[in-house]
């Protein structure tokens, strides 16, 4: 750790003064309330170093606030950490470190994780900010350190490494500078994990027939059926359900951590905040629910209008936004393990498809398709899709 970095761990104050930084030399200091300086200028750090980026799209002030107050369902199971990084008394970076102690119960492991890094361009603000994460960690006797992850496996992970000049796909996989890279493997990271992006263009969409055959089969003969939803009280009735199969989807993944019940219905607000009822697909057997399909309209542009404002005016341009966007996102499809080969996989791919060209959408991006998932890589690029975004998630020993 460098000579003149001091981790200030009392409470901060809403006052300049009470920083205590001294000269030129990096202090941080942790944050103990989502109100106050250091709570702003950890919101508003990202709007400096992002300044006239066209990729960029900022999260809303209020969710980072309801995090930075341990008001997200995480902090029902688990911890974490939020620093920030001085010099010269300018705010030049910022971190989070987490412990999932439901990931390390469930398989045994001392990981703590970090999210929320953003930087300058200086190896001494990242080394600094990845130092006070290791010693956070090492405090709590963790032994390796992954990320960059979130609260959520919903939120998304990793540091943008290739497909700079797309624009992020909201806030589900964020836009990083590039030389982001550069400040986290030279601490010493190693990859870890990569997840890709890809984009189904509607034109060059191809279901191929066998695929279209056993869908229409499988609705058929196999008392498989979609379920649609007209209105959100037609998708609030089964937010819990979808919960409760979302867990069961991802049951056989590594690294899987079912949702707890607080999980699941935060999941379910976002959900309901978020979606047209119209683009959620659930797959029903009789009235069990064995798969589902998230699609979302892409809101990134009025997201970046809003810069982080959630208020009725912002409000009012999202739900235009919605009506406008010519965009879907994928971030969630899945089947139950014991219903896979039953003909639901095909169901999705059809309603893919026909949601993107039947409501008008122009292309489908899909999201955090893990590099191990070599079925789901092999089937896109049979539908005419291409990867064209990759973000990385790194880990180092302690």
């Amino acid at each position: 750790m460098p000579n003149d970095l001091r981790i200030h761990r009392r409470g901060p104050g809403s006052h300049r003064n009470g920083l205590s930084i001294r000269g030129n030399g990096l202090s941080i200091h942790r944050i103990a309330s989502p109100r106050g300086f250091l709570a702003d200028a950890f919101l508003r750090l990202p709007f400096v170093l992002y300044n006239g980026s066209r990729q960029w799209v900022p999260p809303f002030d209020r969710d980072i606030r309801a995090i930075l107050g341990r008001r997200h369902a995480f902090f029902g199971h688990s911890d974490a950490e939020f620093f920030l990084a001085f010099r010269g008394g300018e705010p030049v970076g910022r971190i989070a470190v987490l412990e999932n102690r439901r990931y390390n119960e469930r398989f045994a492991k001392r990981q703590a994780r970090f999210g929320f890094f953003e930087a300058v361009d200086d190896r001494g603000v990242a080394d600094g900010l990845l130092a006070a994460c290791a010693e956070w960690a090492v405090g709590r006797r963790l032994e390796i350190l992954v990320g960059p992850l979130g609260l959520s496996s919903m939120a998304g992970g990793g540091i943008l490494i290739h497909g700079f000049e797309h624009r992020a796909a909201m806030t589900m996989m964020s836009y990083h500078r590039p030389y982001y890279r550069k400040l986290i493997e030279g601490w010493g990271f190693a990859k870890r994990l990569d997840l890709h992006s890809a984009y189904l263009d509607a034109v060059e969409f191809r279901l191929p027939d066998r695929i279209e055959r056993v869908a229409r089969l499988a609705l058929k003969r196999g008392g498989l059926r979609i379920a649609d939803f007209r209105s959100r009280r037609d998708l609030a009735a089964v937010v819990d359900r979808v919960g409760r199969l979302y867990n069961d989807a991802f049951s056989d993944q590594p690294d899987h951590v079912p949702f707890t019940q607080e999980e699941v219905d935060e999941l379910g607000r976002s959900l309901l905040t978020v979606a047209d009822p119209k683009l959620i697909k659930i797959i029903l057997l009789d009235e069990e629910i064995v798969g589902f399909l998230f699609a979302f309209p892409d809101l990134s542009a009025a997201m970046q209008r809003a810069r982080g404002n959630l208020n009725p005016a912002t409000l009012l341009a999202l739900l235009r936004e919605r009506k406008r966007t010519r965009r879907l996102i994928i971030n969630g499809m899945g089947i139950v393990p014991r219903h896979r080969g039953s003909g639901a996989n095909a169901i999705l791919y059809y309603e893919l498809a026909r949601t993107t060209r039947d409501m008008g959408y122009q292309g489908a991006d899909l999201v955090q398709i893990k590099e191990s998932t070599n079925l789901m890589l092999s089937d896109i690029e049979r539908l005419g899709g291409r990867l064209y975004k990759t973000h990385r998630v790194y880990a180092k020993r302690l």
